[in-house]
């Protein structure tokens, strides 16, 4: 009986020096950015102006945090008389895209629904402020 017992223990040490090794490896895989989360771009995102009066068609790299608004000071300058001088913050954090409403006077949409805290976005979501449409590709 004790021979038996030492080879289950052996087995478990084993299964657990496996398991161990594994979530070593996803970690890595996951700080090197191949992991295969559906939350993870995986290609470089754009920020895509579909409907303004003015701008429509204008491409933006989403990359390190960009402030769009009216503001001259702004990433992204708007002409629209709807959007606050400093209107929502874009950018990317982990491996998502997050935007954040800067306190608009008028309010963010994304796909239809007020923003309020902090959101994450995923690629085909439309954002709108004022008159200007925003698609995420």
């Amino acid at each position: 009986m004790p021979a038996l017992f030492l080879n289950a223990l052996k087995l478990i040490f084993l299964l657990l020096l496996f398991l161990f090794l594994w979530q070593i490896a996803r970690s890595i895989r996951g700080h090197l950015g191949s992991g295969s989360s559906t939350k993870t771009l995986k290609t470089a995102s754009t920020l895509v102006i579909v409907k303004s009066e003015t701008l429509a068609g204008q491409r933006y790299a989403i990359g390190t945090p960009a402030v769009v608004g009216r503001s001259e000071d702004a990433d992204i300058v708007l002409d629209d008389s709807y959007a606050s001088d400093f209107h929502f913050r874009i950018g990317q954090q982990e491996g998502k895209i997050i935007l954040s409403d800067l306190g608009s006077t008028n309010g963010t949409y994304i796909n239809g629904r007020r923003v309020t805290v902090p959101t994450s976005l995923t690629k085909g979501d439309s954002i709108q402020i004022g008159k200007t449409i925003f698609e995420v590709r």
